[in-house]
């Protein structure tokens, strides 16, 4: 059972927060008018979509149509239940709680997501135990603080080992009588020919792979060499494979830990490794991130942006991890927005190897200070492999750093640059824009060719509303924020012409009644059908003047009364002409009685 929380306690957290500030911590939002926008968390866009309105504190995004307040942006997002969300904005805005609220324990019952999590999180438990606790995780232990990690960072990654024991974690799920289709589903074993289950990690250090939530759901695991397991046929890191919970192409490294501090500090810093992560960890770097695997993806790229608007690459320093930055730099310039520089570690190190070499007060140095511009390290790169004192690799060069040059949209930073090579190369400046300029004809030249081939991507249709529609909307928009309209229908008896409308006037009047203020976010929470709470976000997102008069209201109130006795006219004469065909005299009779009854009341509306 999910405890039942006290209206009260709901009603302190939600007035002591500030729905900003609590989605600030996961969107980059920026304000836009009296509200701030940014790019939608529920759905992949590149333009923003995502509004917060920090009058009524909920949010609606334009794109998806998701809305609601604090509570349901949280339940939404993180799939959580409304008390683990009072719970969680509580939390987040350091508010006291008068009562001990107890999240809901994973039962057979709970859903499949619930308990693949229980298992992985019961994976990272038992393998970190091992490590830190037991003979058996010792060499792995000695292996980890030999690399510099101390045994708090270990602790606050959840580090482990899994034993050189082929069916470990398979007894343990037998003894846990964890289901077999889960075990299967959960990718942390292998079923063999014969129907038999094995561990797919062993004689590795397990890296816990976390959602952006902080719950595990995969592993990474590095294989430890020793002299009893060589294990040369083995792969160096192996990853959890593709399952319901674990998509590696959506997965950042250290995302749910760095994420707050990468909002404060408005940047992000991208590593080639874990290991290089846990190094700027110790160096007290918390904004640090790691793709699985060197190639950044669209999805990843997206959950960056949503929480900051700038990025330094501090890929390793040697010629694989050079590539690696280039690559990257191409790819976040093509598909983001992003303010990009570099970091090229020293002596082809890593930034691991390098804290280690040199110290903590180094490195930070250089992650701080020792950044270069896109087209800086692009000079730099560029020039590996070529011979400069040759003519044509000379020419090569030029041509394609021009070609890099042309991207930069800074004018002051490509004069700076148009300088740097005619003094390096000896060329006056007025030679190099003529190149420059034909490397923009160029471009240019091939972005219209692209939008030309490229179809534009069909944007879904949405439900045009009727006349009759949008003024039972706005009348409703009216009794969310005045009273005396919202008394004046209820005392009137005012019909609607769709039920939702009606059943919508009966739930404020009762609310009103309870709470005598209207507050749109706790109003959300009194609804309990979503379909209820999203048609409420789409009436509160109408744009009205601040107050109604009364010949707005009458009109409004006319446009719905004339639409509902005409429906009611063409019903009568539908029951007319059945009527006639069955040669019932009376009934059509009285059918006409009552049709021109209900024209008098059309014309008098």
């Amino acid at each position: 059972m999910v405890q039942r929380i006290p209206q009260q306690v709901i009603d302190e957290v939600r007035e002591k927060t500030n729905i900003v500030e609590v989605i600030g911590q996961y969107v980059q939002l920026k304000k836009s008018g009296k509200n701030y926008l940014g790019l939608c968390p529920f759905h992949e866009e590149k333009t923003p979509s995502f509004s917060v309105a920090e009058d009524k504190q909920i949010f609606h995004c334009f794109g998806c149509g998701k809305g609601g307040n604090v509570y349901t942006f949280l339940q939404e997002l993180e799939g959580i239940t409304f008390p683990e969300a009072v719970k969680k904005v509580a939390d987040i805005e350091q508010i006291p709680l008068a009562i001990e609220i107890a999240t809901e324990p994973v039962s057979q019952n709970s859903t499949g997501q619930q308990q693949l999590i229980a298992l992985h999180e019961r994976t990272r438990d038992l393998y970190h135990h091992i490590l830190m606790n037991t003979k058996v995780g010792e060499e792995a232990l000695n292996y980890l603080h030999d690399r510099g990690l101390t045994d708090e960072l270990i602790n606050e990654f959840k580090i482990g080992f899994a034993p050189n024991q082929r069916d470990f974690l398979v007894q343990v799920a037998q003894q846990d009588k964890v289901d077999t289709d889960l075990m299967e589903r959960s990718g942390l074993f292998i079923r063999r020919d014969n129907g038999s289950y094995s561990d797919r990690f062993y004689q590795r250090v397990m890296f816990p792979l976390n959602d952006f939530r902080g719950k595990p759901i995969g592993f990474s695991g590095r294989l430890l060499k020793t002299q009893a397991y060589p294990g040369d046929d083995q792969p160096k890191y192996l990853n959890s494979p593709e399952t319901e919970l674990f998509n590696k192409r959506q997965v950042l490294f250290n995302f749910d830990k760095a994420r707050n501090e990468i909002r404060k500090q408005g940047e992000a810093v991208l590593f080639e490794g874990f290991m290089d992560v846990l190094a700027a960890w110790q160096a007290d770097i918390k904004i640090g991130l790691a793709s699985m695997g060197t190639s950044l993806t669209e999805q990843q790229i997206s959950a960056i942006e949503r929480i900051t608007g700038q990025v330094v690459i501090a890929y390793d320093g040697d010629d694989p991890g050079q590539a690696a930055t280039d690559r990257a730099l191409t790819l976040l310039d093509t598909h983001s927005r992003l303010n990009l520089s570099t970091v090229t570690i020293p002596e082809k190190l890593d930034p691991d190897e390098y804290l280690r070499k040199y110290g903590v007060s180094e490195l930070q140095n250089l992650i701080h200070h020792g950044r270069q511009t896109p087209f800086a390290f692009k000079m730099y790169y560029r020039k590996k492999g070529l011979n400069l004192e040759n003519e044509s690799d000379r020419l090569n060069y030029l041509e394609t750093v021009m070609q890099d040059l042309a991207k930069v949209q800074s004018p002051v930073e490509q004069d700076m640059y148009l300088g740097q090579l005619a003094d390096e190369f000896h060329l006056s400046r007025e030679s190099l824009k003529q190149q420059l300029n034909m490397a923009r004809q160029t471009q240019r030249t091939e972005r219209r060719q692209q939008q030309i081939v490229v179809p534009a991507p069909i944007q879904p249709s949405k439900r045009v509303l009727t006349k009759e529609e949008k003024a039972e909307r706005m009348l409703i928009y009216r009794c969310m924020n005045e009273n005396s309209v919202r008394e004046q229908l209820v005392q009137s008896e005012f019909q609607f012409i769709h039920d939702q409308y009606q059943e919508l006037l009966l739930y404020l009047d009762s609310y009103m009644m309870v709470h005598g203020n209207f507050v749109l976010a706790d109003f959300l929470n009194y609804l309990k059908e979503e379909e209820m709470k999203q048609l409420v976000i789409d009436i509160s997102i109408i744009s009205m003047s601040e107050d109604s008069n009364e010949r707005e209201i009458y009109d409004l109130m006319r446009v719905i009364s004339q639409s509902g006795i005409a429906e009611e006219i063409k019903q009568r004469q539908k029951e007319q002409l059945e009527a006639r065909k069955s040669g019932n005299q009376q009934r059509e009779l009285e059918l006409t009685v009552q049709i021109i009854e209900l024209t008098k009341r059309l014309k008098q509306a």
